[in-house]
């Protein structure tokens, strides 16, 4: 069974990017436009990995990454947060809602293919 990531981006070619990274490791990918989005397919879907953009419409990433956390939708899932905010705060804000790593943007695609393998406990 392949393991499954949840991509949260605004962007169309960002989300296309970061999918075709991940599925050349073997991972199934599905994808959200927004939190809202998002916090749907995780009630109906478990997902072994949650990426996360910061800045979208609707749902800010961080919301997002937070309310997973708070209602416990997905057991226990890591999330990587991927933003082109590079700031000291921007780190600590991710972590403090509960992400489990933060990339910056654009990332290296060898970082992101290593990142999800450890995070989902692929050799």
């Amino acid at each position: 069974m392949n393991h499954s990531v949840l991509i949260v981006d605004d962007s169309a070619a960002v989300r296309g990017f970061h999918s075709s990274i991940l599925r050349s490791v073997g991972f199934e990918i599905e994808e959200a436009a927004n939190g809202y989005e998002a916090l749907e397919k995780c009630f109906v879907k478990k997902f072994d990995l949650l990426l996360v953009d910061v800045n979208m419409p609707k749902m800010h990433g961080y919301e997002f990454v937070r309310q997973i956390r708070e209602q416990e939708l997905q057991e226990f899932v890591p999330v990587i947060v991927i933003s082109t905010e590079s700031g000291e705060n921007d780190y600590l804000e991710a972590f403090r809602v509960g992400a489990n790593l933060y990339l910056e943007k654009p990332v290296d695609p060898v970082c992101l293919q290593l990142s999800a393998k450890m995070l989902t406990g692929i050799r």
